[in-house]
This record gives C-alpha cells, sequence and structure tokens, in this order.
C-alpha cells in the first residue's frame, strides 16, 4: 500500500512528543508495518530531522549529536521549549 506524504507525516508525528509511541505500537495503531515505519523514520533523519528511537529518555548518537548542533545559539527559554517538545522537560 503507498501512503501520501501528508499521511506518512502524520503517522511518524505519533512517534515524537507527547504520545512518544514505539514503532510496534504505532504499527499496531495505524496497521503499518513497523518494517515501514523504521524506513520512514530513517529517511526522515536522512533529511536532518529529529526522531527519536522510540524512548522519550533513550536518545540515540544520531539524536544527542543532532541536539548538540541545533541548540548552541538558543537562550535558556528557547532551550526549555526545545526539550520539552523532546519530551526532556516538565
Amino acid at each position: 500500500m503507498r501512503y501520501g506524504r501528508e499521511r506518512k507525516e502524520a503517522i511518524l508525528k505519533k512517534l515524537l512528543p507527547p504520545m512518544n509511541l514505539t514503532v510496534n505500537a504505532l504499527a499496531a495503531a495505524e496497521g503499518v508495518s513497523a518494517v515501514t515505519l523504521y524506513a520512514w523514520r530513517k529517511e526522515a533523519r536522512m533529511q536532518g530531522r529529529w526522531i527519536p528511537d522510540g524512548d522519550a529518555v533513550s536518545w540515540s548518537g544520531q539524536d544527542r549529536f543532532a541536539a548538540v548542533v541545533e541548540t548552541p545559539g538558543l537562550n535558556a527559554t528557547e532551550l526549555a521549549e526545545y526539550c520539552r517538545t523532546r519530551g526532556l522537560g516538565n
């Protein structure tokens, strides 16, 4: 089955906070194979997007590196928002 770009984005967004679904849980909920979701996630990461491995507090090396690259110019308020949107803050 082929999915449109908007549908893929809507599904991938569920891997992000506040939902933080695992790939397997998302696959079951959406009726998309986990293999397909892993491929979509890999494609999004190759485009430079931050997508967690499926654990809100366990970042891959790639995700940690992206945070280091993306945050140097942020002030405290912006950094707090950055962390909250990635499931790291209150």
